[in-house]
């Protein structure tokens, strides 16, 4: 969360000729349901389940730019399943970046804890090992988001370029 997923995805989708699908708007489309909502009634793991089936679904097509929710690639399989079919990129930031970037949003359920600063830093220590398996890694915290997409894009045409995206 915070790390430009959603803003960067659209860039690259846009700038590459590509459809963005977001899995939590297509939970939300599906389900009719918010995602806040969903983690309240349901629960986290029953969150989790609806993005693998968003994966399952999207990943039966071509031509997308996918943004995931931060924590799909800790469930098991799912890293796999996003390389079977895609350039997976993860876009990071250091702790008190992304906290300036979501310190005023309400519609983060993970965050709605005592201490929602120490909560990033504790969600992203523990996402790490799983963050580092993605083909490409991308700082986006130092430099702007429409810099974060080019250099996305880039790494996108370069891998189509040499023939070895799946």
């Amino acid at each position: 969360m915070g790390s430009g997923k959603s803003t960067v995805g659209r860039l690259v989708a846009r700038q590459g000729d590509l459809e963005f699908v977001d899995t939590d708007e297509w939970i939300e489309s599906k389900t009719g349901r918010r995602i806040p909502a969903i983690f309240s009634e349901d629960g986290e793991p029953a969150f989790r389940a609806l993005e693998g089936d968003a994966v399952r679904a999207l990943g039966e097509r071509s031509g997308l730019v996918i943004a995931t929710g931060g924590g799909l690639v800790c469930q098991p399989g799912m890293m796999e399943l996003l390389k079977k079919h895609a350039l997976v990129v993860c876009l990071w930031a250091s702790p008190e970046t992304i906290w300036e970037r979501v310190m005023h949003q309400t519609h983060r359920p993970l965050l709605q804890v005592p201490d929602p600063r120490a909560e990033i830093a504790r969600l992203l220590a523990a996402r790490d090992g799983h963050y580092r398996q993605s083909d490409v890694l991308v700082n986006s915290g130092l430099r702007s988001l429409r810099e974060v997409a080019a250099q996305v894009l880039h790494q996108y045409m370069d891998v189509r370029q040499r023939g070895v995206m799946p």
